[in-house]
């Protein structure tokens, strides 16, 4: 059958298309902060910056160095702390989302790896057309100049 070669050859040039496509989704500066001891979970922070023409939408993400790992935000109201999981952040074209102390961040669980400072860990995020974007998470004791 002639149909076959014809579907193989159209999904490698759209698999090659894909690959040569240039990546608008970047992970900048990300970082974790180390905690004290054997913690089960840490907070990871960074800049997720959408160079796209148009808005793209994180719907998840995790590493190969944590169990699990989502996205949360931290508010304040009436003076008092709170934090919830966001299913969906979405970033308009040509903006960038912080992940930083006491907003958006991402909660980091369960280590698979003890975290040493200095230490490069990996991170993915999940887009909601499927599009995964990788980046570095370095552990640091501190927060990184901006």
């Amino acid at each position: 059958m002639i149909t076959k070669p014809f579907v193989c050859v159209l999904l490698a040039l759209c698999a090659f298309e894909a690959a040569a496509a240039p990546a608008c989704v970047s992970v900048e500066q990300g970082w974790v902060r180390l905690t004290p001891g054997a913690m089960r979970m840490a907070a990871g922070f960074a800049r997720i910056r959408n160079g796209c023409a148009s808005e793209v939408v994180v719907v998840g993400a995790g590493s190969k160095a944590f169990g699990d790992v989502s996205l949360h935000e931290t508010t304040v109201v009436q003076g008092v702390s709170r934090m919830r999981e966001i299913e969906r952040l979405p970033i308009a074209a040509g903006a960038v989302a912080e992940l930083r102390p006491g907003g958006l961040h991402l909660m980091l669980m369960q280590p698979e790896v003890p975290l040493a400072e200095g230490a490069q860990l990996p991170l993915r995020l999940s887009l909601e057309d499927g599009t995964k974007v990788d980046g570095m998470l370095q552990v640091r004791r501190d927060a990184p100049a901006r």
